[in-house]
């Protein structure tokens, strides 16, 4: 008997799931070898407020942050890539998170790497199945694979997110976009020059069992 911490699951409904989930870990797999292989997603919308966690502070003087605040100043929303072969972030920060955002950014990564195959790992959210996107991608050598549904934690990039939520966002209360902007800027250049190949992902977690799910959702 332990004192345990409960968390929730939310199993996906998707009836490809297996074929999904087995595609994106064999390019997990061979992302070495295999074209490039991103995983991109959209950040959390990036609004203004103070938010509570962790940070280095001089002993015995904790920060205090205020507990009521005014949404006055909107929010941005944030795109970015997780290149595997490198382990290296790009990223963009806009206004909005439409299809037109979401092709400009795929046209900055087709840029980064011209004359490879990009396999990009991406969610069912509707801007990335936009027509427009869709017919760009297949006349640009680019392979959209997208996730099961409610399998989020299936996208390599989560793991990223939770670390700059960790070391840029808690226990921060900025008080302008651009303020906020910078202190993101300053985590992702601090991870990139650190970045090392991402490789070997969930290797000892049940989702490599060849029966895997186990039961149906």
């Amino acid at each position: 008997m332990s004192w345990q911490t409960s968390k929730t699951w939310k199993a996906s409904n998707d009836p490809d799931f297996t074929a999904k989930m087995r595609a994106i870990l064999d390019l997990y797999d061979r992302a070495l070898a295999a074209g490039r292989v991103v995983c991109v997603d959209e950040f959390r919308p990036l609004n203004l407020q103070p938010r509570p966690g962790r940070a280095w502070r001089p002993q015995g003087k904790p920060v205090r942050l205020r507990a009521t605040y005014h949404r006055d100043h909107g929010v941005r929303h944030m795109i970015a890539s997780l290149e595997l072969a490198t382990g290296r972030i790009h990223y963009r920060i806009r206004d909005r998170k439409r299809s037109g955002e979401f092709l400009a950014f795929l046209k900055s990564l087709r840029r980064r790497w011209p004359g490879q195959t990009l396999h990009l790992i991406v969610d069912n959210f509707s801007p990335h199945k936009h027509p427009t996107v869709r017919a760009w991608c297949q006349a640009n050598d680019v392979e959209l694979v997208f996730l099961p549904t409610y399998s989020s934690w299936l996208n390599w990039i989560e793991a990223e997110f939770a670390a700059l939520r960790y070391f840029a966002l808690n226990g921060t209360d900025h008080r302008s976009h651009a303020e906020q902007d910078t202190a993101i800027g300053y985590y992702i250049r601090w991870h990139n020059q650190r970045a090392r190949p991402k490789t070997g992902y969930a290797t000892e977690s049940k989702i490599r069992h060849p029966d895997y799910p186990f039961k149906a959702a």
